[in-house]
């Protein structure tokens, strides 16, 4: 994206510069009808991504986190929530927000969403890596951890008779400080609302005026 179409998304998103991250809270209560604030602590986990890895809660402080929940073979909205958050990926990764930003995604079907299998379903849909974890249970996990972490967050995954899972749809923003500030509800959200939300968290909009880091946007703003 360039720099030009940025400072677009700045100009119709921001419209001034955002001093505190209770500003644009309530700009995106506004704004954004599937908006939730939290604000809360993240429910922890321990879980093993794609590459055979312990991944904890506590090893991804200092990053932003944008998680969310599938199964690998779920026929509809999993897919689709997955490009959508791919879509949202390439437009953090395409700003200084790429290494301040991690995309979780957690399956509650283990018994079939191997390492391996995860690692297959990232790489058949082109997903990048870099900074993106795909994570499942460990072998030594009950089979219904993560389903029970996603309830932690708000939604059930209920498995029916025919192996499918009935569930919600709900994209987690989660600070630096692993502290879970909100929801993006279902597939109809703006995508700049969730990048804007995220630019808050990475730039620690919330800290006492006057001793703000100077956002991205801003530089962009600026220029």
């Amino acid at each position: 994206m360039c720099v030009a179409a940025l400072a677009l998304i700045a100009a119709q998103v921001l419209g001034a510069q955002a001093h505190s991250l209770d500003e644009v809270d309530a700009m995106l209560g506004d704004k954004e009808k599937y908006f939730q604030i939290i604000d809360e602590p993240a429910p922890d986990f321990k879980l093993q991504s794609s590459d055979g890895r312990a991944v904890q809660l506590a090893d991804l402080r200092g990053k932003v986190l944008i998680l969310h929940f599938i199964y690998t073979s779920c026929p509809d909205v999993c897919p689709l929530h997955t490009e959508r958050l791919a879509q949202i990926q390439a437009m953090v990764n395409s700003t200084p927000m790429k290494d301040r930003v991690r995309f979780v995604t957690i399956t509650t079907d283990p018994s079939k969403d191997t390492p391996e299998v995860l690692g297959d379903y990232a790489a058949a849909r082109g997903l990048d890596t870099a900074n993106w974890l795909f994570l499942t249970t460990t072998p030594d996990q009950p089979e219904d951890t993560t389903r029970k972490l996603a309830e932690a967050f708000g939604h059930k995954f209920s498995k029916t008779d025919d192996g499918l899972q009935m569930h919600g749809i709900v994209t987690h923003a989660i600070d630096k400080g692993g502290r879970w500030k909100a929801n993006f509800h279902g597939l109809n959200f703006d995508s700049v609302n969730l990048v804007t939300f995220v630019n808050a968290l990475t730039n620690d909009v919330g800290v006492p005026h006057g001793h703000e880091k100077k956002s991205w946007w801003s530089w962009i703003w600026d220029w």
